[in-house]
């Protein structure tokens, strides 16, 4: 396990540990997928509420996954998985006041491709609820087939937070993550489209919290080389530098409290 902690004294005295879970599944045209991944997330120790964003789906992936037992919210349109995991943490939101003695619940976000893998993400979720950890990011292994990308968006996103907080994550861009709500309502606004996972974590490691990562055995479909693989590589950098121009001026807002 690799640990980076900044100022955990302070965090450990101030924030509340979650006592309880919901799992938050971002997802767009994933109909192929969704249902699996919905039912091996059901299987996570402690999950009270696996929730589906369905961010503007062209096919019935909404559908496939209330049919997984998922409670599904549905953007009409395609609005970037910063939205759609703010959407989710706002339903789970809603929920804490209803046994207000239990606390809040953490938060976990799970990728929509996992399919049976996405068990194992449980991993995540102990450091949290023990509170020995903030935020816990998953590590990847090998994946079964090779991508066809040369690590650029990887590249830049690891050397932008390595630069902004002195630590050198393993994995940026791994989607993977459970966090406490102090630590979620700490990174809002999130940055926009694929730049999420690179702001979160230099503002989260700025704010003092205790990041964690956490390897898993996890699974998904990875990008290819045709056409359409490559425009998702150019969006994903432009997200991603977007994201660190951003903090690197100091142009971020906090939000307010």
């Amino acid at each position: 396990m690799l640990v980076k902690t900044f100022r955990a004294e302070h965090y450990a005295a101030t924030v509340e540990v979650p006592t309880r879970l919901a799992v938050v599944i971002p997802a767009k045209d994933e109909a192929a997928r969704i249902a699996a991944t919905v039912r091996s997330a059901r299987t996570i120790p402690g999950a009270q509420e696996v929730i589906v964003v369905d961010d503007g789906s062209s096919d019935d992936t909404g559908e496939r996954a209330a049919s997984a037992g998922a409670t599904v919210i549905r953007h009409p349109r395609n609005r970037g998985k910063a939205a759609a995991m703010q959407t989710g943490a706002a339903r789970v939101a809603e929920l804490d006041p209803v046994d207000p003695g239990a606390g809040p619940h953490a938060l976990l976000f799970v990728d929509a491709d996992l399919e049976d893998t996405a068990a194992t993400t449980a991993a995540l979720v102990k450091p949290v609820l023990a509170g020995e950890a903030d935020v816990t990011i998953a590590v990847l292994p090998a994946q079964r087939a090779p991508g066809g990308g040369r690590g650029l968006v990887v590249n830049l996103s690891r050397r932008g937070i390595q630069r902004a907080t002195g630590w050198t994550p393993t994995q940026p861009l791994s989607g993977m993550r459970c966090l406490t709500r102090a630590a979620f309502d700490a990174a809002l606004p999130l940055a926009r489209g694929w730049g999420v996972e690179t702001g979160m974590t230099i503002d989260l490691l700025h704010a003092g919290f205790r990041v964690v990562e956490v390897p898993c055995e996890l699974h998904h479909r990875v990008t290819g080389r045709d056409w359409r693989a490559q425009l998702h590589r150019a969006r994903q950098y432009r997200d991603v530098a977007l994201a660190l121009a951003v903090r690197r001026l100091g142009l971020r807002r906090s939000q307010p409290r």
